[in-house]
């Protein structure tokens, strides 16, 4: 738990000679913020150009310095974000003298670098991924999102960070657990979503805003897959696949490729229904801030009228006012009628619970055709529950190094 009133910042500059510099007393605006459709972590800054002992700041900080950001609550005391310095602007105004600056983290570089890519069939996600990574020589953190085979892929003339979102929205088509990328601390890390140890709760009380909003504008009822054409350009019907259809029909259509599997094609068909066949539940939140909450984390909200798990799709903090705003989706439960006959293991067990597991196979995702992989015992996180809709109805993470689980369990497979 925060103890706000305890809640402190710290600012700090190095310059092009590795030099560092404390740049609290001059602060006048800070915030930074991780927007849904960008990778990196964007922090703008103001302060007075004041002369120190080193001379002004505008000599001082100049584009491609790293400023970092760290946050202490009297218990915990970390970097919470980071960037260099991209837009610099000098302003004198009516006798004042102003810095204002705009940064960003390592990621940018793929944000704004364009390439061309082929993966033949066949291609890990994790090997595509990180020879980016090594290409534009970021340092990496361990690699913990999914390493599924993809069909050939093809990037001609696209930006580095669209390809990384497009190789693991396509391992997800295939039965990989939803992941991220983002970076901390100067390294980049591939994780999956919402896999934070520490779950934020808020109590919707009179120092927080909430709104939410329910839509059913792009939900997709109907995934009919299709083969490739044949002379006349026909295209032959291998599957079709219903979701939501009582809202009407609205088709998507989905092409298998000549080197995929009409299994893998049912799967990634499966996988759309599942990601866009769904009711489209956001919600925004404004609190106190909390600096150590990530894009991708897992946070519980109660409110008068639910309690439930959201994702962080975007958020932003403002050091100015001691506040931040959140845009939140729903935490996806796969599958999931509820049954007379659920067993004891379901009754007893709830998300968030530490558990031990006895070893033995984890799987990629809660599907009956998932694939698996061997996992040691030791203790593990409940992070989703999957109640009877699925054939591995539990997802565990391993709680220390003992133990490598990191996926869908069955039941009776930890106690």
């Amino acid at each position: 738990m925060i103890d706000l009133s305890k809640l402190k910042y710290r600012v700090v500059v190095m310059d092009e000679s590795k030099n560092q510099y404390n740049i609290n007393d001059y602060i006048e605006n800070l915030g930074w913020e991780e927007n849904e459709n960008e990778i990196a972590v964007r922090v703008s800054f103001t302060v007075k150009n004041d002369k120190t002992s080193k001379g002004y700041l505008s000599g001082i900080i100049k584009p491609g310095c790293l400023i970092g950001i760290f946050a202490s609550d009297g218990s915990t005391n970390q970097e919470v974000a980071r960037g260099y310095v991209e837009v610099w602007e000098h302003m004198q105004k009516n006798g004042g003298d102003t810095l204002r600056c705009t940064a960003y983290d390592e990621l940018y570089k793929l944000q704004k670098s364009q390439d061309n890519r082929y993966y033949p069939a066949g291609t890990g996600t994790q090997s595509a991924i990180t020879a980016v990574l090594d290409d534009w020589e970021l340092p990496q953190d361990s690699y913990k999102g999914p390493n599924v085979s993809h069909a050939k892929m093809v990037f001609n003339n696209r930006y580095l960070s669209d390809i990384i979102l497009e190789l693991l929205d396509d391992a997800s088509k295939k039965g990989s657990e939803k992941c991220m990328i983002r970076a901390a601390a100067g390294k980049t890390a591939v994780l999956l979503k919402g896999s934070n140890t520490v779950v934020y709760v808020f109590r919707i009380d009179n120092t927080i805003e909430l709104s939410e909003s329910i839509s059913t504008s792009e939900l997709i009822t109907r995934v009919r897959v299709v083969g490739q054409a044949d002379d006349n350009g026909v295209h032959s019907v291998e599957a079709l696949l219903d979701g939501m259809t009582q809202y009407g029909i609205r088709q998507r259509i989905y092409t298998r490729r000549s080197d995929e599997t009409p299994a893998d094609a049912k799967s990634a068909a499966q996988e759309i229904l599942n990601g866009e066949g769904k009711i489209e539940k956001t919600m925004s939140i404004q609190s106190p801030d909390v600096p150590f909450i990530r894009r991708g984390d897992l946070v519980y909200i109660i409110s008068g009228l639910f309690s439930d798990y959201f994702y962080v799709k975007s958020l932003q903090h403002n050091i100015d006012s001691f506040s931040m705003s959140m845009q939140l989706e729903l935490a996806e439960q796969e599958a999931a009628n509820s049954s007379e006959n659920e067993t004891i293991t379901e009754k007893e067990y709830k998300e968030g619970d530490i558990v031990n597991f006895h070893g033995g196979t984890h799987y990629v995702s809660s599907y009956p055709d998932a694939k698996g992989y061997g996992a040691g015992a030791g203790p593990a996180r409940i992070t989703k529950k999957n109640g009877s809709g699925g054939a591995h109805p539990w997802h565990l993470i391993h709680a220390d190094s003992s133990s490598n689980v990191y996926g869908w369990v069955d039941n009776d497979t930890f106690d």
